[in-house]
């Protein structure tokens, strides 16, 4: 009779046969992924022929199994071998499927090679052309290329040669054991960074065929390094004697520049001003040394007329004739008759604040070499008084349509300011009128001002209201006379 105990210790060894079974059918097995294929996807591999791959052969992702060989059948243009995949692990398609052997007698495995990892994964169906495959060489064709050469070798010499490489390599062990340690060590490292070598590889292409394609350039220079090699050798003495001369040559040169050491550093400073000047200005510096020649030139032949003659002197022909106003002066841009300073004072004073010049168009006849007209040098073809306004997107601007003979030269149509003030600037208090002298602690004892033309009305420098009525309409019973009389007479 079995107790009831018996019957529970019966009944627990058969849920735990059963546990374990169906772990080993799951798991160690798997049985529902030979019969249904659950978890995994096929993927077809095609090759030229099998390489000894065979049904149940490793599959290999980045050197870690991701399923096996299915089966490998025979086709009408060689062989396909299906894969069974884990479904997983993403697989990029765009890669080589290589046959490859894992000990010397065998037991291929195909190992994936991924070229982009970009590219979309494998799915069912999924067919690895045979372009993007390879299979390990024949060994039997290996071992009889291997036999024929040795075969090939006098059993003497050969006999010499392991004896030799014995005495080459004896006690080395430790030495030829960490080259294959770090041989392996290497070869992980570069499997771990697969993608960064597949990608240095695939980019040597374009570089080793650019070496192929300068081949006769590398010939020619091997060539040339011959031929001064050999004219080295020839002139052996020659170069020996430049080797032994050269040394107190240099140190003659060493002194002199430790002589110079004091003044050099400032030399080669100013040299760089020197030369940061000249590359600003030196379309400047071209134009002169074309147009001085040419200036002598002229000169030399502005005396040719002289040349072997009876004259005393043979010089410059003159021309004298006085010019009174042709052009006028430029008054426009410059302080007002009220602001000059006298020229009887010698002293120099700090000059009015902003920039004073003849600011009338540019295109005027008056002053044509004066500061408007002054080319700018970093925009070729604009004419600026400033480098501000070189620089600057602005254009220049004038005071007025010209030199104006009467009123104020300085007109204020365009609501600039004299002296003109740097850009952002704020305008000195009292630089109007009659008050920059007075700015500046300058009162002018001696000055000349122009006349309003709409009342003849002229102030002087202190102040003093001048004879007011010098413009029509004049009284009728004055003639030319009464202008020498005083005021009121």
């Amino acid at each position: 009779m079995l107790t009831r105990r018996i019957k529970t210790q019966l009944a627990v060894l058969a849920a735990i046969t059963l546990i374990i079974g169906g772990y080993i059918v799951l798991h160690l097995v798997k049985l529902p992924t030979l019969l249904f294929g659950v978890g995994r996807y096929v993927v077809t591999m095609e090759l030229p022929r099998t390489g000894g791959l065979y049904g149940g052969a490793l599959v290999t992702y980045r050197g870690t199994e991701v399923g096996q060989v299915q089966s490998v059948q025979l086709t009408n243009t060689g062989v396909e071998a299906k894969l069974l995949l884990k479904s997983g692990v993403d697989i990029p398609s765009d890669l080589r499927a290589e046959v490859h052997s894992q000990t010397a007698i065998g037991e291929q495995f195909v190992e994936l090679l991924p070229r982009n990892g970009t590219s979309p994964p494998l799915k069912n169906g999924t067919v690895i052309p045979a372009a993007s495959t390879s299979i390990p060489p024949d060994i039997n064709a290996l071992l009889a290329a291997a036999n024929d050469g040795l075969q090939a070798i006098p059993h003497d010499n050969l006999k010499t040669v392991i004896d030799e490489s014995y005495t080459a390599v004896g006690g080395l062990g430790p030495e030829l054991s960490r080259i294959v340690d770090d041989g392996a060590t290497l070869a992980i490292d570069a499997r771990k960074n697969l993608d960064p070598m597949v990608a240095l590889i695939d980019g040597l292409q374009p570089v080793l065929a650019s070496q192929t394609n300068t081949s006769g350039a590398i010939q020619a220079w091997a060539s040339q390094l011959a031929t001064v090699t050999k004219e080295l050798q020839t002139h052996d003495q020659d170069v020996a004697g430049v080797i032994d001369e050269g040394a107190p040559a240099l140190g003659e040169a060493r002194r002199l520049v430790d002589r110079l050491q004091p003044t050099l550093p400032t030399l080669l400073a100013n040299l760089v001003s020197v030369g940061q000047v000249g590359v600003t200005y030196h379309s400047d510096i071209e134009e002169l040394l074309v147009v001085i020649p040419q200036l002598f030139a002229n000169h030399q032949g502005s005396m040719v007329a002289n040349a072997n003659t009876k004259q005393d002197y043979a010089g410059f022909y003159l021309n004298l004739a006085l010019n009174l106003n042709v052009p006028p002066p430029c008054v426009t841009g410059y302080l007002p008759t009220q602001q000059k300073r006298s020229v009887i004072f010698e002293d120099a004073p700090p000059p009015p604040p902003g920039d004073v010049y003849c600011r009338v168009p540019q295109d005027s006849q008056i002053d044509v070499r004066g500061a408007r007209n002054t080319p700018c040098e970093t925009r070729p073809g604009k004419r600026a008084p400033t480098v501000k306004l070189c620089e600057s997107d602005e254009q220049y601007v004038p005071l007025n349509d010209g030199y104006n003979w009467k009123g104020d030269p300085n007109a204020t149509e365009t609501g600039q300011s004299v002296p003109q003030l740097p850009p952002g600037s704020q305008p000195v208090a009292g630089t109007s009128g009659g008050s920059m002298a007075a700015e500046l602690g300058v009162v002018p004892p001696i000055g000349n001002a122009q006349a309003d033309p709409a009342t003849g009305t002229r102030t002087g420098p202190g102040g003093q209201q001048g004879q007011s009525d010098l413009v029509t309409p004049a009284p009728q019973n004055k003639a030319w006379q009464t202008m020498l009389l005083p005021p009121g007479s």
